[in-house]
């Protein structure tokens, strides 16, 4: 295991699980070999005040990599933006990371938008090292459960009015919402955004 994952793996929260489990489909053997490694270390935690969020391979009391990525649990309120992708960590705010043919990838969840971010996953370890406060949203993490408490499992700090729509990064705008309704909320916003140009009407509602 290497010097940025084993590092990583010392910020981390108890194990989500301990229970082995099956491999997700692979999409980049040597990634994929990387990430299974280091979920057989720490099978799934939370980081960085809860910001970061690493699925675990198997779990019965937590979401895991297989229910994260089945096709009908949100990737399809995606369209094909979610296609070729296998999600295995989110930050704060529900931005995941994934594993792509090329490596490790980020994904925005209001735009669909995917950025590379490290042919490795221990180059995507050292990233989030150096800078997890702009990669995970940790400060806002932080004063969101100072200010309310611990984010429930399975929850996600949502904005109130999406940020690619002009909602600011601020705890006014946020919420502790459940992630898979985050996630299908924003995937609606993000296929408005793929279809239509900018300046378009876009419907977007947050119901309790």
């Amino acid at each position: 295991m290497s010097g940025p994952i084993e590092e990583l793996l010392g910020m981390a929260g108890p194990a989500l699980s301990q229970a082995p489990g099956v491999e997700p489909e692979s999409v980049e053997a040597d990634v994929e070999q990387d990430l299974m490694e280091m979920l057989a270390e720490v099978n799934g935690f939370y980081a960085f005040d809860a910001a970061l969020h690493v699925f675990p391979v198997k779990s019965s009391d937590h979401m895991d990599l297989v229910r994260w990525n089945s096709p009908t649990l949100w990737r399809d309120a995606y369209g094909s933006l979610a296609d070729d992708l296998v999600f295995f960590a989110e930050d704060a705010f529900g931005g995941q990371f994934a594993l792509a043919d090329a490596g490790v990838v980020s994904f925005d969840p209001e735009t669909g938008d995917v950025e590379f971010m490290a042919s490795t996953l221990d180059g995507w370890a050292a990233q989030v090292l150096a800078d997890c406060e702009l990669l995970t949203g940790s400060p806002l993490a932080q004063e969101w459960q100072k200010r309310f408490g611990e984010l429930p499992a399975g929850a996600r700090l949502l904005p109130k009015t999406p940020f690619v729509l002009g909602g600011e990064f601020a705890i006014n705008n946020l919420f502790a919402g459940d992630a898979v309704k985050g996630m299908r909320m924003r995937g609606d916003v993000a296929l408005q955004l793929r279809d239509h140009p900018d300046g378009s009407t876009v419907v977007y509602r947050v119901v309790p």
